[in-house]
């Protein structure tokens, strides 16, 4: 997940800016777009993935040493959002 330490102000502003430049009437044919190309860019790096992974089975590489260290890492990360959400809270 990627923050971009914007506030509702910035956020409103872009909007604002968005509504000037392509309309009102344009903006959800923008955002279908987008949705649609970032769901084509998801199912991109999962067929990736998934050829990358069938490929080293079939050589006889050993892909649990990778599926460890993932979730060693979504462990880390998990703590570090905890540890961050909690000083932006008291902050």
């Amino acid at each position: 997940m990627i923050y971009l330490f914007i506030g509702t102000t910035e956020v409103m502003f872009i909007l604002f800016i968005v509504v000037m430049v392509f309309g009102a009437d344009k903006i959800p044919e923008i955002a279908r777009g987008l949705g649609k190309g970032m769901r084509m860019l998801r199912d991109a790096s999962n067929d990736i993935k998934s050829e990358i992974t069938k490929s080293a089975e079939n050589s006889g590489i050993d892909t649990s040493v990778t599926k460890d260290i993932q979730d060693e890492l979504n462990k880390v990360k998990d703590d570090l959002e905890e540890f961050t959400g909690s000083v932006r809270r008291k902050m």
